[in-house]
């Protein structure tokens, strides 16, 4: 018996008979579908990407301006 992978655990649980088919080494028939998905994921794996370096983008300049206006008043004060 060979061990299950944990990509076969996640076909299982989606479509035990997907799991099944992919066992037996009978090929998809919905091939386009698929890939129409896969780039779906990818695009949306790289809009999570860049939103997550606009956030840390816009408080590092957040940090920077606050600096600044501590750098300001204290030289007011002064």
């Amino acid at each position: 018996m060979r061990p299950i992978r944990a990509s076969e655990v996640g076909t299982y649980l989606y479509c035990a008979r997907a799991w099944w088919y992919r066992q037996k080494g009978i090929e998809s028939t919905n091939q386009a579908e698929m890939t129409t998905g896969t780039e779906l994921h990818r695009a949306h794996g790289r809009q999570v990407i860049a939103s997550s370096l606009t956030r840390t983008l816009a408080l590092i300049l957040l940090l920077v301006a606050l600096v600044l206006l501590v750098a300001f008043c204290t030289r007011q004060i002064i």
